[in-house]
């Protein structure tokens, strides 16, 4: 009989949509042509970067030629903090972020650090949120990058980046945002955000891996990250990766015209899960905003548990769930976002993150939560401090 697989952790990666895979075949097998060449089979390739630039601009609001598309976020991150700071060098050498980014620009700003820049990373409140008095009160006259991400990967905390854009331009400094959670997830609009450049990634809404890109405003004059070709308009070398951008493209144009459709059904059943956890399971807490949330988040932290046992027990009942972000897996360090928004090692150790997807279904959910029950039941009857904590309650 084959193991039931409940999937749950959508914020790692997503199946890619079978209108994605379908839109990509043809650029393996028949397409396959070289984007920058001049005979036909390299014309149908460039139409279809065309059209998946044109489908990318459309989800944010951006123009088409202010899409560039990359390997994904994380080279996207890359690009727009490293070659910012190449650019302003002799402006300033301060850069602003928080405390909770994804590791693609906390490590990018360490690699800074290592070679003449100075950071600072601002604190966020219990809920995960980063004020905008707090970024203006970090600006100083050399500060040339402020990088805020527009929601948490794995407390699903969204920013106030509306308002954060604003201080940051009133002080005439670019504006850049990790958008790789929230890209396609809720409603963007570049301009009206007031946002310089923007990290976005494939697959994180039903599109393919390997694919991404950086929005770089009209106007934003940083250079080239990858050296070679002419691609990209001389700005992002190698031959492109015609399959995954159609894809990507395509993944786009469903995830606007669903966008809606999408955050009311998954904000339901996430507060649904939200609830029957924190009324079914003892000595349970939240992480991240309750009003300003992606829709398809949910972190908990239960105590007397260790996240790791409770991931693989979850597994041994075929759900996919994670103590936090995908890239740091491997790690047994309690996560860096839970501890910034105040949460003392022992119960950062007992975190999960839940991530929904269009496809989740409240029997799913059910099934999690009652196997999810059962688990911490069996793994908090191992523990020496729970059985103490019990006793002195008892008394």
């Amino acid at each position: 009989m084959e193991k039931r697989i409940v999937y749950l952790d959508n914020a790692a990666t997503t199946k890619v949509r079978p209108e994605v895979v379908e839109t990509m075949i043809p650029f393996f097998t028949e397409n396959y042509g070289n984007a920058s060449a001049i005979y036909s089979v390299g014309a149908k390739a460039k139409e279809a970067l065309t059209d998946a630039r044109a489908k990318v601009a459309d989800l944010i609001g951006a123009n088409t030629d202010e899409i560039y598309f990359t390997a994904g976020g994380s080279e996207a991150d890359n690009w727009a903090l490293k070659a910012t700071a190449e650019l302003l060098k002799d402006k300033g050498k301060h850069i602003i972020t928080s405390k909770i980014e994804h590791h693609a620009i906390l490590h990018t700003c360490e690699y800074l650090e290592k070679n003449g820049f100075e950071v600072t990373y601002l604190d966020v409140d219990e809920d995960g949120i980063v004020s905008p008095e707090a970024v203006e009160k970090a600006i100083r006259p050399d500060t040339i990058l402020v990088s805020i991400m527009f929601a948490n990967n794995e407390i699903g905390t969204i920013e106030p980046i509306k308002e954060i854009g604003e201080v940051v331009h009133k002080h005439g400094i670019y504006f850049h945002t990790d958008a790789v959670q929230a890209f396609g997830q809720v409603h963007i609009n570049v301009d009206e955000m007031n946002i310089d450049m923007l990290s976005a990634s494939g697959h994180k809404l039903y599109g393919p891996k390997g694919v991404g890109m950086l929005y770089i405003r009209k106007g934003v004059k940083i250079k080239s990250f990858v050296h070679g070709g002419a691609q990209e308009r001389k700005r992002r070398a190698g031959t492109e990766n015609i399959p995954g951008i159609a894809g990507f493209g395509k993944a786009c144009e469903i995830a606007k015209a669903t966008l809606d459709e999408r955050i009311k059904k998954e904000s339901e059943l996430r507060d649904y899960l939200i609830g029957r956890l924190e009324n079914e399971i003892p000595y349970t807490k939240i992480n991240g905003s309750r009003t300003h949330r992606l829709p398809n988040n949910v972190n908990a932290c239960f105590r007397f548990i260790e996240g790791e046992s409770m991931l693989i027990m979850l597994d041994g009942k075929g759900i996919c769930g994670s103590s936090g972000s995908a890239c740091t897996s491997g790690s047994l360090d309690p996560s860096h976002v839970l501890l910034a928004i105040g949460l003392p090692h022992e119960i950062a150790h007992g975190s999960l993150r839940l991530t929904l997807s269009y496809e989740t279904t409240k029997e799913e959910i059910d099934y999690t939560v009652d196997e999810l029950k059962k688990i911490i039941e069996t793994l908090r009857a191992m523990s020496p401090l729970y059985e103490d904590f019990v006793k002195k309650q008892n008394k």
